[in-house]
């Protein structure tokens, strides 16, 4: 038997108990928790086959009152001794996609982000446009091409125009970027004509992983006049392979800034859901960013209730992310077209001054909200390296 020992100043606290879906050499993938240094086997542990899936899917699909329950059952179990071969060293296992994606849907949540990216691609007009402070702007992603962090990703190609060209010319992108991302998971979906309300939000979102959405802004320029994102996008979205639990983020919970005019009544909160989340962004081992999570202006609540107000329905599985997170301070930026100002203020990595990404670099997201306490809750972190594109012919 095991006791599982935890430090004092470990972000994956018996306050936190995220999930994921590992394997071990030889072994099936299944769903387990993490704590401390290691990662327990639920299907063991508990005696349960939901967890003995590849994905965390048809556990989700129980619904909140299950979630809750099971919560409290591993929390009561890890006070005491477990069996040894229900642990697992977390340097010994191999993590994979945590869940099914059934739809992407990435949103624009940050005033500053939206403001920025305004300036620098509408220069002579206004940077918000007339609807961004009355809904959460979003658009469609790939469900298909999101990925688990650790996956390389290729540079994608496409048709691209600078300025100085007359005419658009396909290849690879040559100003390739990140995005910073909270992203949520639904775990009990709504019926199509039907709509979720930001109070029920909490029953319907299981939890919350670290997105990084890669952008290739050279691709995104040309193409999203007028519908908006697409190939620019739609190549690779990496997600931490840690779900962390709705309940575990209470304590981080505040409101959201102002929001001016008042929304309407469908997108109201009675306490908003807004979250103290600090960010993390590493480029080729460097600190390049803390973006805020706390001061998004539209909360997740409000997201999933936009989704859904038109009678979408949603699924077990769906992913929605936050938009790139960025504070009002140039080091609090989420994307380096915002931190390189559009490739026009370089920054120095490793002794040398970049702007966009070079195939070889490696981006690292983490991120750690308050918990009870003194505590932290730790989402871990998302990583991506970039290789070289392979169908540049066109």
């Amino acid at each position: 038997m095991t006791t599982i020992t935890i430090a004092d100043d470990s972000p994956f606290g018996l306050d936190n108990l995220p999930y994921g879906v590992f394997s071990t050499p030889g072994s099936a993938r299944r769903v387990g928790v993490r704590v401390g240094d290691v990662v327990v086997d639920l299907a063991r542990a508990l005696d349960d086959e939901v967890f003995a899936r590849p994905s965390l899917n048809e556990f989700m699909a129980q619904g909140y009152d299950r979630w809750v329950a099971v919560r409290e059952r591993i929390r009561d179990l890890l006070h005491g001794e477990v069996d040894d071969d229900v642990v697992h060293p977390i340097g010994e296992v191999t993590m994979h996609l945590p869940i099914e994606v059934a739809d992407y849907v990435d949103f624009y949540a940050s005033e500053q982000h939206a403001t920025n990216l305004g300036r620098l691609f509408r220069p002579d007009s206004e940077p918000l446009l007339p609807n961004w402070k009355h809904l959460p702007v979003g658009y469609h992603g790939r469900a298909g091409t999101v990925v688990v962090s650790g996956t390389d990703i290729m540079r994608p190609c496409g048709q691209r125009k600078s300025p100085d060209e007359d005419v658009p010319s396909f290849g690879e992108s040559r100003r390739l970027d990140i995005e910073a991302e909270l992203g949520f998971v639904v775990g009990t979906g709504s019926a199509l004509g039907t709509s979720v309300s930001c109070g029920d939000f909490a029953r319907h979102v299981f939890g919350a992983v670290l997105v990084n959405d890669w952008s290739a802004r050279d691709i995104q320029a040309w193409e999203y006049v007028p519908l908006g994102p697409f190939l620019g996008k739609s190549f690779a979205t990496s997600i931490s392979p840690w779900v962390v639990p709705m309940p575990a983020l209470q304590t981080a919970r505040t409101e959201t800034p102002r929001q001016e005019p008042r929304p309407l009544p469908y997108l109201r909160e009675e306490q908003a859901w807004g979250l103290d989340i600090e960010l993390v962004v590493e480029w080729n081992g460097q600190e390049v960013s803390r973006p805020p999570y706390r001061d998004m202006y539209w909360s997740p609540a409000q997201m999933l209730a936009h989704l859904t107000a038109n009678g979408a329905s949603s699924r077990t599985g769906d992913l929605f992310a936050s938009g790139t997170i960025s504070g009002a301070e140039k080091h609090q930026r989420g994307a380096f077209i915002e931190l390189t100002w559009g490739g026009r203020e370089p920054i120095e990595i490793n002794g040398e001054e970049r702007t966009f990404l070079r195939d070889g670099d490696e981006v690292t997201i983490s991120a750690t909200a308050p918990g009870p306490g003194e505590a932290r809750i730790g989402f871990g972190e998302v990583r991506g390296r970039i290789v070289a594109a392979t169908n540049t012919a066109g």
